[in-house]
């Protein structure tokens, strides 16, 4: 039976298991017939052209005419060429499909939503929160695609950049200024400390314009800011807080679009850059 892909990007294409496990298995085979794919996949008989079909309809697979009718991959950079093609014809859809509903859901439901407001006082909520994992982590991209000038991120060795390494790459090079305050190594694990180790490096050669700095004492809270004013009229943040006895799949962040409570987060992350913290990261020689 082949093996999946090591890499982990065809999952993130939304292909089913049998559907990575055929087209990984087409990379190595190159045309082919499906029977020979049902036995050197494992995928059943009755299945294989089931799933031949959707990755043809994705544009992944090309369908051979012969007798027997054969597949062929299509190049893996134009897998991904596709795959984002898919991906913007699926939001150009959903976009449009939503324009037209757009004026009767107004209809609608504007008039209940006023009636339901009237007499009341309007109230900004300080926090709403969200599960650590895939909502916090796609909330962190929402802020960093939607910087106008400045994230501030805190973070213990920023283990979680391959989830927002797309969106971090599109804020710098809309000139975002970005600046990383992590935790000093002396205070993390082998492990963690490793881990940071690798994204250090990554991010002085793939991100250089990135300010990148060390705190000296233990960090109460990790998260992003974006766009924090000091004049307490704008700001968003996403912010979790240190507990070290409950299990990250337990915990929720933070997340508040209140201007003033952003901005004394700025000014923590601030006095923490200038007189807590060490730009220089220790290096140990082998």
């Amino acid at each position: 039976m082949t093996d999946v892909d090591p890499t982990g990007t065809l999952d993130r294409l939304g292909l089913t298991e049998y559907e990575e496990r055929t087209l990984t298995e087409l990379f190595t085979l190159g045309r082919t017939t499906a029977p020979t794919l049902a036995e050197s996949t494992g995928v059943p008989k009755a299945r294989i052209y089931g799933v031949l079909d959707a990755l043809a309809d994705r544009g992944f697979v090309k369908v051979i005419p012969e007798r027997p009718k054969r597949y062929q991959p299509r190049s893996p950079g134009a897998i991904l060429e596709r795959a984002v093609e898919n991906r913007r014809q699926d939001y150009e859809g959903f976009r449009a499909t939503l324009d037209e509903r757009r004026g009767a859901f107004l209809e609608e439901f504007e008039p209940r939503y006023e009636r339901a407001s009237e007499g009341v006082t309007p109230t900004e909520e300080l926090f709403s929160v969200v599960d650590v994992g895939e909502p916090s982590e796609a909330e962190t991209r929402r802020l960093y695609h939607q910087a106008d000038e400045q994230l501030r991120i805190i973070t213990k060795s920023f283990e979680y950049l391959d989830t927002v390494a797309p969106a971090l790459t599109a804020a710098t090079e809309r000139d975002i200024d970005v600046a990383v305050l992590m935790l000093h190594p002396d205070h993390l694990d082998a492990d963690n400390a490793a881990t940071q180790a690798a994204v250090v490096e990554r991010i002085e050669h793939e991100y250089p314009a990135v300010g990148l700095r060390f705190s000296t004492g233990k960090l109460p809270w990790r998260g992003t800011l974006a766009d924090p004013s000091m004049d307490y009229e704008t700001g968003r943040a996403i912010v979790l807080v240190e507990e070290k006895d409950v299990p990250l799949s337990m915990r929720q962040a933070a997340l508040t679009e209140n201007g003033s409570f952003v901005a004394g987060l700025k000014r923590y992350f601030d006095l923490l850059w200038e007189y807590e913290s060490v730009g220089e990261y220790p290096r140990h020689e082998s």
